[in-house]
């Protein structure tokens, strides 16, 4: 049989199968109980929620000459706050599951953009929500140290230096001679304080990893102010969600996967639970969001709501997918520009992939991700898998979920099988990379500075990083079409283990189905031309 003839067959088949999962599409939004669950959740008047007015506080007018000084201000009636504040990751930077500490970027957790944060506390704390973490003799337990204004001011005005491990300028002064940062107006930020909005957080994770768009294909300068078409939850014309809508609060624990704990082992909607955390989409959309009958329902069970409903990430701004760091430290080398106007070479950093609507890599996933260490021993022989989803098709847990995965080539210690921890950032003298390009002597002192060994000798390595695509959530008429999935080649093409129907066929099967189509319209054409003998007799008498 034809392709062209295959296909037909095949798109046939899956509309007769599938059908009702397609017509879901066309369906009124009060006939989907998920949406009409949903919209129940998001009544939502956020002047009802506020209580106080900070501009008539006495105490956020008087003369402020440190940030710390706003912050014991603030501790006067927020007297909880900071220990609360204290003892999550926002604060500590670390897996909260892992008694040794060493789990996660305020620990020996490595990556594949910045490599890790240990003896380059200056750069990365700029995104800390504190002042002053500028080495490892930080005292995490100061609570005028916690950075109220980064999360809570309301002004815009409120910029953390990039390099000045947290805190804001005290003059204006130039950062690599593009971008002019200017000493905040205490007053009036901590007047302005409220409860958090998408620029507070977009502030550090719009951000992270160097600039826009860098770590995460879901979470960039566009969803700041996106339209229905980028997020139908954040668009300012549709929902227009702030983040703390779904990510609801406990105690400044903020709701989310950390590390290797999922965001939630439990999945029920607000009927079953009205305070259950609102991270997940049964949360408010129930288990069963599609119309009674709808053959999307059969799929929940197996398949998130992620993977169906966001089909290509970084859909406004190009997101960057590889970082080669092996390539770095030629300062002759031209740097040019990329379709998307981004740089595709750093002398300091090497050299960069940018890639925009990209579609996920879809991997099981039961809310846990696990990442690798700079004590773990790698393989160097393959990709090293820095970070990865735990899940499987026998884990009820688990869901086909969508991914965007972050290459690169990352130092390692060739002898010992390690990854290493680089200095990177620092003066001259200092041994950083970026001031003097010498890996030998910033891995060196890295590793020292960490604790670590190392045995002089250093190469790259191929690396992946993982980041779960859940933001950008599309209109349900840019759904993934069924046969996007339910094909040869299909975006599910790579996992294996279970049968897919339109991707998979066993020989046996498929000579019976076959035999059916053909018995089939061998009847039909039998059929047809019984009817019209007949008729012809019958004219006859």
């Amino acid at each position: 049989m034809n392709q062209t003839l295959r296909k037909a067959v095949l798109c046939g088949a899956l509309a007769v199968c599938l059908g009702p999962m397609v017509a879901f599409a066309a369906t009124e939004d009060s006939e989907a109980p998920g949406r009409a669950l949903a919209r129940q959740t998001v009544k939502n008047d956020a002047q009802k929620w506020i209580t106080t007015d900070h501009s008539q506080h006495p105490i956020l007018k008087q003369q402020f000459s440190s940030p710390e000084e706003v912050t014991k201000a603030c501790l006067t009636c927020h007297n909880q706050a900071a220990m609360q504040l204290h003892k999550t990751i926002h604060w500590t930077w670390k897996d909260p599951a892992d008694p040794s500490g060493e789990t996660g970027k305020g620990g020996l957790s490595v990556n594949n953009f910045c490599i890790s944060v240990g003896s380059n506390e200056p750069r990365c704390t700029s995104c800390h929500i504190g002042y002053g973490w500028k080495d490892k003799n930080f005292d995490f337990s100061k609570a005028e140290k916690v950075d109220c204004l980064v999360c809570h001011e309301q002004t815009g005005t409120y910029e953390k230096f990039p390099t000045k491990s947290g805190y804001p300028v005290t003059n204006a002064t130039m950062f690599e001679g593009k971008i002019e940062f200017l000493p905040p107006d205490y007053n009036a930020v901590a007047q302005s304080v409220g409860r958090p909005g998408r620029d507070n957080c977009g502030t550090c994770h719009f951000y992270g990893g160097g600039g826009d768009a860098v770590k995460h294909g879901d979470l960039d300068s566009s969803m700041a102010m996106p339209s229905k078409q980028l997020d139908v939850h954040m668009g300012t014309d549709g929902q227009n969600f702030d983040c703390s809508r779904c990510h609801t609060t406990n105690a400044h624990n903020i709701a989310g996967r950390i590390y290797a704990t999922p965001a939630s082992t439990e999945r029920k909607s607000l009927l079953e639970d009205d305070l259950t955390p609102k991270i997940m989409c049964e949360s408010c959309h129930g288990a069963q969001p599609h119309k009674t009958n709808q053959k999307a329902n059969d799929h929940t069970d197996k398949v998130s709501c992620q993977a169906c409903h966001i089909p290509t990430y970084a859909r406004i701004n190009a997101t960057k997918m590889h970082w080669d760091w092996s390539t770095a430290g030629d300062k002759k080398r031209e740097v040019k520009k990329d379709e998307f106007g981004k740089a595709d070479y750093d002398a300091k950093k090497g050299s960069f992939v940018w890639q925009k609507n990209v579609v996920p890599r879809y991997e099981w996933f039961n809310g846990s991700i696990r990442g690798t260490t700079a004590k773990d021993v790698i393989d160097p022989s393959s990709t090293v898998r820095v970070s990865w989803p735990i899940g499987g098709i026998g884990d009820p847990n688990s869901r086909i979920f969508p991914f965007k995965v972050h290459t690169g080539k990352t130092p390692y210690d060739k002898v010992n099988k390690t990854m290493v921890i680089p200095k990177l950032f620092g003066p001259k003298g200092s041994g950083a990379y970026w001031a003097e390009f010498d890996w030998n002597k910033a891995i060196a002192i890295g590793q020292e500075y960490n604790g670590l060994p190392y045995s002089g000798e250093y190469d790259f390595v191929d690396t992946e990083y993982v980041f779960p695509i859940t933001h950008m959530v599309a209109p349900k008429e840019q759904a993934v079409a069924c046969v996007e999935c339910h094909a040869k080649g299909g975006r599910l093409d790579h996992l294996e283990g279970f049968y897919m129907p339109g991707r998979d066929s066993v020989q046996l099967l498929n000579m019976g189905g076959w035999a059916m189509v053909a018995a089939s319209v061998l009847g039909v054409v039998l059929h047809g031309l019984g009817r019209f003998v007949s008729s012809v007799g019958r004219r006859k008498e």
